[in-house]
């Protein structure tokens, strides 16, 4: 009596029936930043689920979601120069999946999981072996940007037929070996004593050079002045400076006054 009871009340009959309509009828939410890949009975259907509320056909349909969304892989790959040095490379890599092609990468390769075990982490350290390899160590080092955009180039490419949408590619760090970094150090203070004996021979050379010049300059002075002294010349020159007094010699005789005079005659 009491099931009855509870059946014939309206409002109670209309909500059971509203529970058995969601649960004959389910519903999918899909979030922000997230596509639905719609299945019918396990095979994947080219309609892709944009964000939001969709209703579905239970046991029917099912729905996996990826997100496609900027995600972030860092990885660490070792790798052999053009000179055959090793080079140890972390990467950071940006990456989304098409949201167009959310089916289809789901449906050969799989979720987020699979997409980095199986294209990502290979695909870095493949593009990594094969463009380090054009270089030299030392141009890896001098040429790092150049570097960065062969692996951004070529990476963008590979990813691109798995459907994987590269944002940006970034070498956080790029080392070698320990051998190699004193060898580099040597070579560095080599160069740089190489450098500083350069430059002490330069200034030893141009102090030399200017004491010759300087040496010249007051022997060419010396002459000009040597050949400028001529009787007349000094002649002249003791005419201007005498101050009008007679010089007193003193000999073995008495003193004597100098007659200028004779001087001037025995210039004549």
């Amino acid at each position: 009596m009491k099931n009855n009871k509870i059946f014939t009340n309206p409002g109670k009959l209309t909500a059971l029936l509203c529970l058995i309509t969601i649960f004959l009828t389910p519903c999918v939410i899909v979030n922000a930043g997230e596509r639905g890949v719609l299945m019918r009975f396990g095979e994947v259907q080219e309609q892709i689920l944009g964000e939001g509320f969709h209703l579905i056909i239970p046991v029917v349909n099912t729905v996996a979601k990826l997100s496609v969304r900027v995600q972030k892989q860092e990885i660490s790959a070792e790798a052999s120069s053009k000179d055959l040095q090793d080079v140890f490379t972390e990467v950071a890599l940006n990456w989304h999946i098409l949201p167009e092609e959310s089916n289809i990468i789901y449906q050969q390769i799989g979720n987020e999981q699979n997409i980095i075990a199986k294209i990502i982490n290979p695909a870095i350290e493949e593009v990594l072996k094969a463009v380090i390899a054009q270089y030299t160590a030392e141009e890896i080092i001098t040429k790092r940007g150049e570097v960065k955009l062969e692996v951004d180039h070529a990476l963008t490419t590979r990813l691109r037929n798995y459907h994987i949408a590269v944002d940006d590619v970034s070498l956080v760090h790029i080392h070698f070996s320990e051998l190699f970094g004193e060898a580099v150090e040597a070579k560095q203070i080599a160069e740089q004593d190489a450098k500083k004996a350069e430059f002490l021979a330069l200034k030893a050379a141009r102090e030399a050079e200017a004491k010759v010049n300087l040496a010249r300059g007051e022997a060419e002075a010396y002459r000009l002045l040597r050949d400028g002294l001529t009787p007349e010349l000094l002649q002249k020159q003791a005419i201007e400076k005498w101050n009008g007094k007679l010089p007193l010699v003193i000999g073995k005789e008495s003193p004597k006054i100098w007659d200028f005079s004779e001087l001037l005659k025995a210039y004549k």
